[in-house]
């Protein structure tokens, strides 16, 4: 028989327990941990984790939600807007000035294949398109520069052809009354959508890009002109823009010259390419206003309201204040994909501050805009996706009405 075993002292059998006690406190406490610590990681972004087809395009969405104001739109009452008769041919990045109320549309792209070199004429009265006439066969296609006197339409440099060819340096002017053209004395180097405006009897071109479209150019020039002549055979060198680059507003106001918006950077010509095959270059987007007056210096103003380019025939002068249309602002910091403006901009010129005052139909980029007996149109461009996805999609030829209340 084996023998009976003897029990633990007291004090043993004391601290036995009070060690599995805890033994099992530490296990639950860990088993809690790791419950806690699975909730935590399936609580954070996917983007912590590898994410593909729908899962990564849904957390991509989550991300633009938390964007700052730079990539989304902005706060902006919405308007109402009529549709009114679209013009013959869409275009993106075409040229127009507004002579009394007469509407003139240049140029432009069709495609990234196919240039126009025809001139389109809206009548804001009869509310109608009523004319059309060709372009001189050395004039550039896309790009321009173009300011007018009321009469006369001066034309500067721009690119010649499809895809991304190359900027030049030629000029022309049209006579609206007879649609005699004449070229003018050529730049002294090639620009690609450069700031043009005439100011003080001189013809300003600024800024723009550079003969392979990308480079910014800071150069400025003038040139005296009168009715549709230059008086002059060569540019004069002015005070360089403090910033270069190409889509930007060039208005004068108040006999003061002001330079508004653009970006540094644009698409360049694919290396080796026989058609000149657009290629994507790094891009700054920048909303900076710089004035010129009677002290021929340069002073940098408020910027606006966020980054916008593509907005070199977007705007209008009324009531004291220069009214912007849509544009582009900053590439996603994602998707790096290009990032259209659908708010409206004003320009106050007496306080020289900005403001957000209304919401186009959609977001567009290179509208051309005019203004008439109280009414703002747009026409032309490449407009968004969808009111969810400002990306770049359909380069239309509709025209846009709405009444403006300042």
């Amino acid at each position: 028989m084996a023998p009976a075993s003897r029990p633990l002292p007291l004090r043993l059998a004391v601290t036995l327990a009070v060690a599995l006690l805890l033994a099992l406190v530490l296990v639950a406490d860990f088993l809690r941990a790791s419950s806690s610590s699975s909730r935590l990681f399936s609580a954070l972004p996917s983007s912590t984790k590898t994410v593909k087809g729908k899962r990564a395009a849904k957390n991509v969405g989550r991300v633009v939600g938390r964007l700052n104001a730079t990539y989304a739109d902005l706060p902006a009452p919405r308007w109402d807007w009529e549709e009114m008769p679209a013009a013959p041919v869409s275009r993106l990045d075409g040229a127009a000035v507004q002579i009394g109320d007469l509407l003139y549309v240049f140029a432009g792209y069709g495609s990234l294949d196919h240039v126009h070199s025809h001139v389109d004429v809206y009548n804001f009265t009869s509310n109608s398109w009523t004319e059309r006439f060709d372009m001189p066969k050395e004039m550039a296609h896309s790009h321009l520069g173009m300011v007018s006197d009321g009469r006369y339409v001066y034309a500067v440099s721009g690119q010649y052809g499809p895809q991304c060819r190359a900027s030049i340096n030629r000029n022309f002017v049209l006579d609206t009354e007879t649609k005699e053209w004449h070229e003018l004395p050529p730049l002294p180097l090639p620009r690609y959508a450069p700031a043009t405006q005439l100011w003080r009897g001189r013809l300003h071109v600024m800024g723009g890009g550079k003969e392979d479209r990308h480079e910014p150019g800071l150069e400025h020039w003038s040139l005296a002109v009168k009715d549709g002549k230059a008086l002059e055979n060569e540019w004069l060198a002015e005070v360089p823009i403090p910033r270069g680059g190409p889509h930007r507003a060039c208005v004068v106001a108040n006999d003061k010259l002001f330079v508004i918006g653009g970006q540094e950077g644009d698409f360049m010509a694919k290396p080796g390419s026989p058609i000149f095959k657009c290629a994507r270059r790094h891009e700054v987007v920048y909303g900076d206003v710089y004035m010129l007056d009677d002290e021929a210096k340069w002073k940098q103003l408020s910027p606006m309201p966020k980054p916008d380019s593509h907005i070199e025939f977007a705007w209008v002068v009324t009531n004291n204040s220069i009214v912007i249309v849509g544009g582009t602002t900053e590439k996603h910091p994602i998707t790096k994909k290009m990032i259209l403006v659908g708010e409206v901009f004003r320009f106050d010129l007496e306080t020289l501050t900005w403001s957000v005052i209304g919401r186009m139909p959609f977001r567009i980029k290179t509208a051309l805009a005019g203004y008439w007996e109280g009414w703002l149109y747009f026409t032309s461009g490449q407009r968004d996706r969808g009111p969810d996805n400002p990306a770049p999609k359909k380069v239309v030829g509709s025209m846009w009405r709405t009444k403006l209340h300042l």
